[in-house]
Parts: C-alpha cells; structure tokens; sequence
C-alpha cells in the first residue's frame, strides 16, 4: 500500500503525466501512466503551486560624506595680542585677545579662541575677543579657524599668558578707602570702617 502510495504522488506529481486505473485478472486495482484496454483515466487535483517568499526589501545604507580638507588654505593664523608669555595686569580680570589670518578670513569661516583647551566664547567673524572675569595665574591661549561644520581649519599653538589681578589690600594701599565709600568698594568693607569720633 505504501508503494502505491508513494507511486500516486510520483505520478500526481508530473503535470504531464496522465494516471489511468484498471482491476487486472487477479482482481486487483492497478494505477499506471500507460493506457490499457479498459482502464479509466483518473482526474489528479493540480498539484498546490508553491508561492516563493518575498525577498526582503533593500535598505538604503548612507555613506556618511568624508570630510575633505577646505579648498582655500591660510598661510598664517596667530594672536597678535598679547604676546606669547606676557604678563597682563588687570584689576578686574578682564583680557583683550586679538587674532590675524592671511588671507583674511574667507566666506563661511569662523575664529574660535581657546582659553586652557576650552572654548572661551562663541566663535565669530571678529578677530577680537573680550574675556571677562579671568582667574589670575598663567593660562593659554590658542586660536582657530573653523567652518561652519566646526571643521578646524587651521589653529595656533599654544601660547603662554600671565594674568596679574590687583588684589583688595593692594587696591586699599593705591587708592585708601574714604569713609563714605566702606560698603560701596569691594575692598572697603565696612567691618574695616573706622569708629567715629565723638
């Protein structure tokens, strides 16, 4: 019976094939592709189509676009002020950088200036930067040229400054405190008011 079976499937499984039945002599049921007098041609049901899976759709990979190095290239970039390892004597802590390019600064660039590695201010097109409130001690200094992808350009070595803020006493020792300005200076504060005499 499972002989039979597997030649069904055999046979079903050719679509050119035709099956035909007959009993023979014996009595028995014989199925065959070949035509014999008497035999009935069988109607096979189709054999079920097999559908292949979809393929997957492609994704799309994006290259990210290699930055190149800018077509136009500065000759020089420094800090013309202060000079390299200056001493600066500021009261109030405050510092004047300035910076020169050749050529002068080209479309869509910007300076940057670092103050010991971090950036000091927002990066323009004005080659003067104004710092505020700088702690006395030795700091550095370098400055960039970047693009508007923040690309660095070009940037300065690092240079040495000296920041000398005048301190409370030594502001007193210039210019004493009157009695009516303890309370209004920072250095005359007015637990260092003096008595009044009777």
């Amino acid at each position: 019976m499972r002989t039979l079976l597997m030649l069904l499937a055999l046979l079903a499984g050719s679509t050119q094939a035709a099956v035909y039945t007959y009993v023979d002599a014996n009595g028995n049921r014989v199925y065959t592709d070949q035509p014999h007098k008497g035999a009935q041609r069988l109607q096979m049901p189709a054999a079920p189509s097999v559908n292949p899976a979809p393929a997957a759709p492609q994704r799309s990979v994006t290259i990210p676009a290699v930055k190149r190095p800018p077509a136009v290239r500065y000759q020089m970039l420094r800090i013309l002020l202060p000079l390299p390892d200056t001493a600066v004597r500021e009261e109030n802590g405050e510092l004047i950088v300035t910076v020169t390019s050749e050529p002068a600064l080209q479309e869509g660039h910007r300076y940057r200036l670092l103050l010991d590695g971090n950036v000091a201010q927002e990066p323009g097109r004005s080659p003067v930067f104004a710092l505020k409130n700088v702690d006395r001690g030795t700091h550095t200094l370098a400055a960039e040229i970047i693009d508007y992808d923040d690309y660095v350009i070009e940037r300065t070595p690092a240079q040495p400054v000296h920041l000398q803020r005048i301190s409370l006493i030594q502001k007193r020792r210039v210019h004493p405190c009157k009695r009516a300005e303890y309370g209004v200076r920072p250095e005359c504060p007015l637990k260092d008011k003096p008595e009044d005499d009777d």
